[in-house]
This record gives C-alpha cells, sequence and structure tokens, in this order.
C-alpha cells in the first residue's frame, strides 16, 4: 500500500538518493534561522535528516515536536558541512513542500533528547516524549530483539509457547494478590496471577512435553529499584519427566547465550558455579551474591568466645578480610555507614609486618589465640580484617552489607563481567515470625529425600530441590522440581499448618490432577526486566520498561491508581464505608 506521508524513513536516506524527489515523516527535531536559510533536522524512529528552506516565513511558526511529512529533492551537503557523527551526515533534503499534521505545544516539559536529565516523576507524567529520546527509546526496541531472540532459543529447543489466563482465583504463593470483584457472582472475586505456575503444572498434567511463554505476572509488592510494583514479566517454562539437571542445562542456555549474544562483556562459562544456600549465606552474607566482590565472610564465633571482648561474647561473629590498611577517613566513612545499617559499631584490626595487631580490639585478644587468629582467617602481612556481632540471622545480613560497600569502596567490583551462579539446596521450612514452621521458599517444591524426609527428618534440617539462578548480585529467576505427589504434597503442606480441606480448598486443581497420574517435572521462570535492567546497564527496572509506575506506585500518566464512579463499585457489589 502506497504511503502518502514518506517514501523513505529519515534515517536511510544516502547520497545513494542524491538527486531523488523523497517524501520523509517525522516529529521537527530542530529549527535555525540563518536569516536567508531555514536549517532543521527531522527525527523518526530510524534517526534524523537535515532540511533546508529559503522559505523562512512558511516555517517560523512550526514549533520542535510537531509532526510533518516534507517533500524534496536530496543533494550533497556543502563542503565543510558535513557529519561523520551522523548516519545521514553526508545528505540533505532541499525542501519542495511539506505538511503539519500534528502540532506540538510551544513549551516542552523537558528536552527531548536530555530527558533523562529531568525529574524521573515528570519523565513518567509525559512518558510519551520520554521515550522519544533515542536513547530511552532504543531500551524498548531493544526489548523486542532480546524477546525474538528469547522465543527463538526456546523454539530450537523445542518448547511450545502457551498461554495461561489472566483472570483466574486467589492463591496464597507468598506475595498480595491483586483481587478482581465479580459482577455475576456477589461477594465473590477473582485475582490476578502472581505467576503461572499452577497453570503450568497443569500443563504438565496434560501431556505437554516442554512449555513456555512469556508471561505477566502481578503481585501486590512495594517497589524498588530492581522491582517493578504490581507487574513483571518473566520467561516461565517447565518440562516433564524432568530433573534439576535438566533444568540447570537449559537455564545456562538461555543466560549464556542471551547475554553474551547481546553484550560485548565476559560472561561466566558454562557450567555455572553453584552454591548450596546455606553456604552463601555464610560466605557472602546473601543468597543473591556478587560474585565480581572477591571479599567473603568467615565466622569466628567459637573463636571469640575464648577472648575478653564482651561485646562478641555470646554473639555470631563474622569477619571480612582486606588487603592493606585502610586510612583514618576511610573507617570513619565505614563505621557512618555501619551506624546507619544498625550496627552500634564496626570493630577491625590492622596485621603489622611482624604478623602483630593494630586496632581497637587487639588488646581483648590473649596473647595465645593472636596467632591462631592468623590461621583462622588466613591473614597476611599489611591486611585488614572487620568484625560484624549480633544475633545470627542478623549478623549474617549485616555481614554481606559490610561486604558488598568494603568491595565499592575499595572499588572491587569488575563491571566489565556477568558473573552467574546458582544457589541450590534451599531449606524447606523455616521458623515464621511466630514460630511456627513456613515454606522457606516454594512450597510447591519437592523435598529431598521425599516422604522419608518429612517423617524423619529434623524439619528445619529438609532441602528441597528448589535454586535460584543469580548475576551481579540480582536474584534472576527461581525455580524447582515440583511436588506432583500426593501423599509428599498433603504431607509437606500439613508440617506447614495446613489441613487437607485446606489443601483442596487453595491448590483444588493441583490436588485432584495429582490423582490422575502426575508426570515428575521442573521448571524455572527468569525475570525478562531484570535480564534487560542488566544488559542495558540501567539504574532501575523502570528504564527497560514503555509504560511503568513510578517509585510510589502511582501512573502519574494515567492518573492511577484513581476514584471510581459509585455506580461501578455497585455493578459489584462494592460499598466503601467511610470511617468514624
Amino acid at each position: 500500500m502506497k504511503n502518502k506521508y514518506r517514501t523513505i524513513y529519515c534515517g536511510e536516506v544516502t547520497i545513494a538518493n542524491i538527486g531523488e524527489e523523497i517524501r520523509v515523516a517525522g516529529w521537527l527535531e530542530q529549527k535555525r534561522n540563518l536569516g536567508s536559510l531555514v536549517f532543521m533536522t527531522l527525527r523518526d524512529e530510524t534517526g534524523v535528516i537535515q532540511l533546508i528552506s529559503e522559505d523562512i516565513e512558511s516555517f517560523k511558526d512550526i514549533t520542535r515536536e510537531s509532526t510533518m511529512t516534507v517533500t524534496g529533492i536530496v543533494r550533497h551537503r556543502a563542503e565543510g558541512m558535513t557529519n561523520p557523527n551522523m548516519k545521514t551526515g553526508e545528505v540533505e533534503v532541499l525542501v519542495s513542500s511539506f505538511e503539519v499534521l500534528g502540532e506540538a505545544l510551544n513549551v516542552l516539559p523537558f528536552e527531548i533528547n536530555r530527558s533523562t536529565d529531568a525529574f524521573e516523576d515528570t519523565r513518567l507524567k509525559y512518558r510519551y516524549l520520554d521515550l522519544r529520546n533515542p536513547k530511552v527509546h532504543d531500551r524498548i526496541l531493544f526489548r523486542t530483539e532480546v524477546l525474538d531472540y528469547m522465543r527463538k532459543i526456546m523454539k530450537e529447543m523445542k518448547f511450545t509457547e502457551i498461554q495461561t489466563p489472566i483472570i483466574t482465583a486467589s492463591s496464597p504463593e507468598g506475595a498480595r494478590d491483586f483481587i478482581v470483584p465479580s459482577r455475576k457472582y456477589k461477594g465473590k472475586f477473582y485475582a490476578l496471577p502472581q505467576a503461572p505456575q499452577i497453570f503450568k503444572q497443569l500443563l504438565m498434567c496434560s501431556g505437554f512435553n516442554r512449555y513456555f511463554q512469556i508471561a505477566p505476572c502481578f503481585r501486590d509488592e512495594d517497589p524498588r529499584s530492581d522491582r517493578l510494583y504490581g507487574e513483571f514479566y518473566q520467561l516461565d517454562l517447565e518440562m516433564s519427566f524432568a530433573t534439576d539437571e535438566n533444568v540447570y542445562e537449559v537455564g545456562e542456555k538461555i543466560f549464556y547465550d542471551i547475554f553474551t549474544h547481546f553484550s560485548d562483556k565476559e560472561v561466566s562459562p558454562r557450567p555455572f558455579k553453584r552454591i548450596p544456600y546455606r553456604e552463601a549465606m555464610l560466605k557472602y552474607g546473601s543468597d543473591k551474591p556478587d560474585l565480581r566482590n572477591p571479599l567473603y565472610i568467615i565466622d569466628l564465633s567459637e573463636f571469640f568466645s575464648r577472648c575478653t571482648f564482651k561485646p562478641f561474647i555470646g554473639r555470631t561473629v563474622r569477619a571480612i578480610k582486606v588487603s592493606g590498611h585502610m586510612s583514618k577517613g576511610f573507617h570513619e566513612k565505614m563505621l557512618d555507614y555501619a551506624m546507619k545499617i544498625g550496627m552500634k559499631g564496626l570493630g577491625y584490626l590492622e596485621v603489622q609486618e611482624d604478623l602483630s595487631y593494630k586496632g581497637p580490639i587487639d588488646k581483648f585478644i590473649p596473647e595465645e589465640l593472636k596467632k591462631e587468629l592468623i590461621s583462622l582467617a588466613k591473614l597476611e602481612k599489611n591486611d585488614t580484617i572487620f568484625f560484624i556481632a549480633d544475633s545470627e540471622k542478623r549478623a549474617t545480613e549485616l555481614a554481606g552489607q559490610i561486604r558488598t560497600e568494603l568491595g565499592k569502596r575499595l572499588d572491587l567490583i569488575d563491571e566489565d563481567v556477568f558473573k552467574f551462579c546458582w544457589i541450590i539446596d534451599f531449606p524447606m521450612f523455616e521458623l515464621d515470625d511466630h514460630e511456627k514452621l513456613a515454606f522457606s521458599h516454594n512450597p510447591f517444591s519437592m523435598p529431598q529425600g521425599g516422604l522419608d524426609a518429612l517423617e524423619h527428618q529434623n524439619p528445619l534440617d529438609i532441602l528441597a530441590y528448589q535454586y535460584d539462578i543469580v548475576c551481579n548480585g540480582i536474584e534472576l529467576s527461581s525455580g524447582a522440581v515440583r511436588n506432583h505427589d500426593i501423599e509428599i504434597m498433603l504431607k509437606a503442606f500439613s508440617m506447614a499448618g495446613y489441613t487437607e480441606e485446606e489443601v483442596k480448598t487453595k491448590f483444588g486443581a493441583l490436588y485432584t490432577a495429582f490423582q490422575f497420574g502426575a508426570p515428575p517435572h521442573a521448571g524455572i521462570a527468569p525475570g525478562i526486566d531484570r535480564m534487560l535492567m542488566l544488559l542495558t546497564d540501567s539504574e532501575t527496572i523502570r528504564e527497560v520498561i514503555a509504560f511503568p509506575l513510578n517509585s510510589k506506585a502511582e501512573d502519574l500518566m494515567m492518573g492511577a491508581p484513581g476514584n471510581v464512579k459509585r455506580e461501578q463499585l455497585r455493578d459489584v457489589h462494592i460499598e466503601i464505608l467511610k470511617k468514624g
């Protein structure tokens, strides 16, 4: 079909078009009146082209960012006026006619090409203008490229793309549901899926070998830099008659292929490192460790139980060794950081040339134990060792934060690599805030040891076939070998305080399906937005999403959340009661 607005895109005009009459269309980016001539640049998604006209009067009232269609002759730019930094920098279009298609206001909320310098809320309120900025626009185009490549990989591995429902039943999966009131059934509610978890397991029960989809997920969780409020997308996948090893193989291919294809950074070779959960928490203070940071944590609780420093006695003591002695200013800044994250102090020792110590707690270590500390912490001359003491849970968390901060302040983080690892062997259960047994990860996971482990092991010692994949300190995916055995499922849920009747009510579809021959199955669900955030070196996840909510969970562009009419509420049998 002939396009009446353009015959060629702005960024595709070349010296091969010199002498031709062409028509281009786009947004008026710049306009300069030089007295006898007016120079302009017109922009579309492919790039910009310079326009030139002697008809100054006709162009004087046209505002920047107005849309236009322009007809003219392509010619070579004058000598000395070419621009090697511009794709179309050798040519220009001598305008013969034009039409303004959409007029823009004279005052813009920000300069389009510098929109990223504006306040984020202003950018998101006028997101359609922000997205005209080529840098911002290209991130969304990049997203499309990655999704296309992702689908290509999945189909090459013989995965079948299947869409699962958006309107479904509420299910306790770890986060708050978004509930949807029913008009047809008074007082009842649907929910938006937190993930396609149950549906993909049902697909395995339906006889599909390998399923995937680019799945939207909805969770009422507070936003942060790597988590958008309300919704996100994941590459959801599941395999029947599969083990965790099958998932590791598939997952590593997906991540390695995508990150090597779309980035020039070094990527961890396959197979990726596997770190048991408890080792990760001790060594890195986190179940999503940044392996670009070479620092690690050791436990010195038993050692300090034999010393005389009272703040450490009876506490979990973790330590981090770094090379070199720090300045007084460095120690003051680290102490200030430690206090901000809730520590009462940050002890340290400096190892001298003769392997003696210098520091605030040296006098509290008996002479006969000082050499033992050298051995335990693998200390060398000129090292500095920092100490963190608190309850076990809190010391683990604080040590992880101190490790990260030391890595940043000492410039130890290699920004030119993507370091992947698997975190494996998660505990099946944990104690909640009321000291009651609860699932620690995914309630649909298979316990290691099966029914025998559930019946005979200490519940807090039972491990699950659960795994996360982490890159540069960001969790990109969780997954598990699923519990497909109804007897094991009921036993696991009973240990977490669910009766059989509650399991039937909350997970009725799985409860029933598992009684009709369910295959062993396993899967994973990489977070697409987080992958894109890493690949584009974006500071927040909002940069890789076309129309995100802001950091306060507001849509300033559309005005959400907002009020609805009383009639709308009445249709779904809801009444808002005023307090008092």
